[in-house]
């Protein structure tokens, strides 16, 4: 069993600033890459940023310098610092991780329950 527990979000006004977490726990022997996509009412879900297990970083064109991915490997831990908000920024935001299991060795994708975040004018 494995299980991706977000927490962080909320309401913020334009140009604030909230935290993401995002930790995984289970029957985990390893953990590849780890990001956040988004879902805006309507919209299609969205990369937002992804962080490999050597700290390589992706960001969408639409938070590059606004937003920051971290990660804590000993604590499977995945971090999104929002920075600068705007309101096109509203959406739910979802934790997920590329994960190896242990004994079975099977690697998946899983999923976090989704946290909404808003973003006031």
């Amino acid at each position: 069993q494995v299980q991706l527990v977000e927490s962080g979000g909320g309401l913020v006004q334009a140009g604030g600033s909230l935290r993401l977490s995002c930790a995984a726990s289970g029957s985990i022997f390893s953990i590849n890459v780890m990001g956040y996509y988004r879902q805006a009412p309507g919209k299609q879900r969205e990369l937002v940023a992804s962080i490999t297990s050597g700290g390589s970083t992706n960001y969408a064109d639409s938070v590059k310098g606004r937003f920051t991915i971290s990660r804590d490997n000993a604590k499977n831990t995945v971090y999104l610092q929002m920075n600068s908000l705007k309101p096109e920024d509203t959406a739910v935001y979802y934790c997920n991780a590329d994960i190896i299991r242990q004994i079975t060795m099977i690697k998946g994708s899983y999923w976090g329950q989704g946290t909404q975040v808003t973003v006031s004018s």
